[in-house]
């Protein structure tokens, strides 16, 4: 957890003219740190939010930063522990509240909202779980949400309906925008998008079927160029499909993919096994 807030810190932090954080750098030399430190007793370390405001707005910009807040850490404990004791707790928060008030941006939520609705809650997720629960917390139920976001993304890969625009040669997914695109009887051609495996290949089915159903196809054409990965399972569970009681008395299933990645015969016979694979078809 402290690790992420880290990474999530260097982030928010970095200026434009400034190289981006590497994790892997940050994980390793904060690792070596909590090592040499717990040789010495002391507490395991990594990148606060509040600190580091307090040090950019300060016009900190190299590591001798760290080593006088370090300093100064040391003498404010020796001499000055008894004064800060007295120091209610509010006056503290509102010494971090005032150096922190500058990282929320009302501005960036707007424009991501105007682009992914979905980013957009998982902003307000870590935004409203730091400010509850804390920095570490807040920023772990983020996470947890958008690693479930994504998994159901790729449980529900996109299908789409292609139709050919009129007079070219140019498939593209079936809209409003576009009514007069050409589709042919008998005919369904399909795109999918993503990784197809095991996991999502019966969803896929099962979204294809209606779809099958409503154009009364008899040819089913599977585009799988936008499709970076596809198991053997999965490609069984789709060609198996056309033996379902679903398949509607299909002639054939044909695949078409990217030369060298993924080849498939085309016009396979219900409940064939789809064999070897020839490099660009």
């Amino acid at each position: 957890m402290s690790f992420t807030e880290t990474a999530a810190v260097g982030r928010a932090f970095v200026n434009n003219d400034e190289p981006p954080p590497r994790p892997n750098a940050e994980l390793f030399a904060t690792g070596m740190a909590n090592v040499v430190g717990s040789l010495l007793g002391s507490m395991p370390g990594g990148g606060g939010m509040s600190q580091t405001a307090v040090n950019r707005m300060t016009g900190a910009r190299t590591q001798i930063a760290g080593l006088v807040t370090a300093a100064m850490t040391l003498l404010t404990m020796l001499f000055l522990s008894p004064l800060l004791g007295l120091m209610p707790h509010a006056v503290l928060a509102g010494l971090v509240i005032v150096y922190s008030v500058g990282l929320i941006k009302p501005a960036d939520f707007r424009n991501i909202l105007q682009i992914r609705r979905t980013e957009f809650i998982w902003a307000a997720v870590a935004f409203f779980g730091v400010m509850l629960i804390g920095t570490l917390k807040g920023i772990l139920v983020a996470i947890i949400v958008s690693v479930v976001a994504l998994a159901q993304q790729t449980a529900n890969p996109p299908v789409y309906v292609l139709g050919r625009k009129r007079g070219t040669s140019v498939f593209r997914p079936r809209s409003s925008e576009h009514p007069e695109d050409e589709t042919f009887p008998g005919l369904l051609l399909l795109r999918l998008e993503g990784r197809v495996f095991f996991l999502n290949a019966g969803r896929i089915a099962e979204r294809i079927g209606p779809l099958i159903a409503e154009a009364g196809a008899k040819v089913v054409v599977l585009d799988l160029s936008a499709v970076f990965d596809l198991e053997y399972s999965a490609l069984k569970m789709l060609t198996e499909g056309e033996g379902s009681p679903t398949g509607g008395g299909r002639d054939g299933m044909a695949f078409r993919a990217h030369s060298g990645r993924l080849c498939v015969d085309s016009a396979l016979s219900p409940g064939q096994d789809p064999g070897p694979r020839a490099p660009g078809l």
